[in-house]
C-alpha cells in the first residue's frame, strides 16, 4: 500500500545523492579525449539522470508521483579510473525526493556503462574492471515554514 500523505503540508523538499562508475583507465581516457563511439557520455547520462527522475513513481513501486521543481545531474571524470554522478532535486510536496535523487544517479551511471561497454569487456566478453558503485543520499532538506 502507498503510504498515506494526504495530512501532510506542502513544503519544500530537497535531496542530493551520489554514486561512481570505476572503468578501464583506457576507457576514462576516451572520454576525456571526446572517442567514445556512441557519443558524449557525461552529457548522455545528465539527460539520462534526469529523465529517471522524472519516471521514479513508475519504476519504483509505491513510490508517491512528485511534481518537481527542479532536477540537475552533473557526471565528472574524478580521477583516472572513475567517473562521479551527483543528483539535486527539489519539490513542494508532501513528500521528500530522496528516491528521485537517487534514481537519477542510478540511471545515470547505467547510461556511463552501457555508452562505454564496448571498451570495457574483456577477451570473454566480460567486465572484470567495471563497478558501479557508492550510490547514496548525501543531504535531505525539509524546509519549515514559522507556522508549522
Amino acid at each position: 500500500m502507498m503510504v498515506d500523505v494526504s495530512g501532510k503540508k506542502e513544503v519544500l523538499r530537497e535531496a542530493s545523492a551520489t554514486g561512481k562508475i570505476v572503468l578501464r583507465p583506457e576507457t576514462v581516457s576516451l572520454i576525456r579525449n571526446g572517442k567514445i563511439a556512441k557519443g558524449d557520455p557525461l552529457y548522455t547520462a545528465k539527460i539520462a539522470g534526469i529523465l529517471a527522475a522524472k519516471k521514479t513513481s513508475m519504476l519504483v513501486p509505491l513510490c508517491h508521483p512528485l511534481p518537481l521543481t527542479k532536477v540537475e545531474v552533473e557526471a565528472v571524470v574524478v580521477d583516472e579510473k572513475t567517473v562521479k554522478v551527483t543528483s539535486n532535486v527539489k519539490t513542494l510536496a508532501q513528500t521528500g525526493v530522496e528516491m528521485e535523487a537517487l534514481t537519477a544517479v542510478s540511471v545515470a551511471l547505467l547510461t556511463i556503462w552501457d555508452m562505454v561497454k564496448q571498451y570495457e569487456k574483456d577477451a570473454s566478453g566480460q567486465y572484470p574492471d567495471t563497478v558501479i558503485e557508492a550510490v547514496k543520499v548525501v543531504k535531505k532538506v525539509k524546509a519549515y515554514d514559522d507556522a508549522e
